[in-house]
């Protein structure tokens, strides 16, 4: 009998080492079929899970019903697993290098407790080696054990998607690649408890780490390529949505569109993956040129807001702006990395005044990542420019006479980053990317 039945039975536990958006969602699904212990770092976290609530608020209460799961914060729990998944953040520094700190501090809280036998799996996203060449040397380090003979590692990367509730952990098919074909099965039929789509058996775990991180990188440059397209068509006097439809025409052209990338996976892994091509010797130059194009978009957004602020008269000095929507994508809370910070910079920059909404962002966590105090309500009749950064639900139902009633005078400008109001506003100076 392998871990994979010893797990079906019972007579093994799982663990979920760090309960954010990827971890908590994944630990609930095997929850409801073996035992699992679910870890995290932060108490007051792992406290609200206790009481079947999402810190993240991307589940339901519902989605804890009927799972066989242990919510801790002691490390000392973990030793009554036995196949352990790690899926803790990857960030970046300010220099825009890996920060694989909290990788390794989990490598060695799980390399303390890690026995023969037992599996350890890594979801976090990283460049190709990282798990055999950063994370392994902890786990034998703290264990005192050795890879192969006495523990089993594996890649399986994370495919969450915030706020999506179409593509989850069970309809997305799974990446699994283990140390060698023993581990390989096992960590694969262990998936396929829970992933109803099935897995895929990537050859080697660089290739899996590989395939995950590509998979953001590629839309990070197709994405850069829009919005360089957007740059040049603003310059030309046409909407880039309008040309983007028409191209759409044909059967084969990619439905990519403009905006701001930031998050914790588009923003961040194609560093990654260039980190590690610099020291192999190689310059990434297509990669590294999507991140600069992308990087400045909202610095971009922010001067163009200004400029037709200034075809109107207005003086920045005394000029107030509505930015709707901090959050990194639509309707989730999640402020990592969100690049709305950077129009807001930037409109700052001009000494214009800038009052902040979101109904999905929290207050507290806002004013500590970016020291910005989000504005309860909206001010009537006070803003000589209104930014749509996020299309959350409640702001793609306005309409224009919402937008009117903002405004200070008939000169008010709507800055629109999605386009979702294009061809709707008839009597106000409207701009799209």
């Amino acid at each position: 009998m392998d871990l994979h039945d010893q797990l079906l039975k019972k007579e093994a536990t799982l663990s979920l080492v760090g309960l954010g958006y990827v971890g908590l969602p994944i630990a609930l699904a095997f929850a409801k079929h073996i035992k699992v212990i679910g870890f995290d770092i932060n108490p007051e976290r792992v406290a609200l899970m206790q009481q079947g609530i999402d810190p993240s608020n991307e589940l339901e209460a519902e989605a804890f019903e009927g799972c066989d799961i242990t919510f801790t914060s002691d490390p000392e729990d973990l030793r009554a697993a036995h196949f352990h998944i790690v899926a803790v953040p990857t960030p970046i520094n300010p220099t825009n290098q890996p920060d694989l700190g909290p990788l390794v501090s989990a490598s060695t809280t799980v390399g303390r407790i890690l026995k023969p036998g037992d599996y350890v799996v890594y979801e976090s996203t990283v460049y190709p080696g990282c798990t055999e060449e950063d994370c392994v040397p902890v786990l034998e380090r703290e264990s005192g054990l050795k890879m192969g003979d006495d523990f089993k590692v594996g890649y399986s990367p994370e495919r969450i998607n915030p706020g999506d509730k179409v593509n989850t952990v069970e309809t997305i098919v799974k990446v699994v690649s283990g140390c060698d074909a023993e581990s390989l099965d096992v960590i694969a039929r262990t998936y396929e408890l829970v992933v109803k789509a099935g897995t895929h058996r990537a050859s080697s775990i660089k290739v899996a780490e590989a395939s995950k991180i590509i998979e953001n990188t590629q839309r990070d440059v197709n994405i850069a390529l829009i919005n360089e397209l957007s740059i040049i068509f603003n310059r030309v006097g046409i909407n880039t949505y309008e040309v983007l439809e028409a191209a759409g025409t044909k059967w084969n052209f990619l439905p990519f569109k403009p905006g701001l990338v930031g998050g914790h996976c588009i923003g961040i892994d194609p560093y990654y993956l260039t980190w590690k091509a610099n020291k192999l010797g190689y310059h990434a130059k297509v990669i590294n040129s999507g991140r600069y194009v992308n990087d400045s978009m909202g610095l971009y957004v922010g001067k163009q807001t200004v400029k037709r602020m200034l075809e109107h008269g207005k003086n920045p000095l005394e000029s107030r702006v509505l930015v709707m929507g901090l959050t990194f994508k639509e309707d989730v809370s999640d402020i990592r990395n969100t690049k709305v910070v950077d129009v807001i910079r930037e409109l700052e920059s001009f000494n214009v005044t800038v009052d902040v909404i979101d109904p999905h962002a929290v207050p507290e966590e806002v004013h500590h990542e970016y020291g910005i105090d989000l504005t309860p309500e909206p001010a009537v009749g006070a803003y000589d420019a209104v930014i749509v950064a996020v299309n959350h639900a409640p702001y793609r139902a306005m309409k224009e006479a919402d937008f009117r009633a903002l405004m200070r005078d008939e000169q008010g400008v709507l800055v629109d980053l999605k386009g979702i109001f294009a061809n709707q506003i008839q009597s106000m100076t409207y701009w799209s990317l």
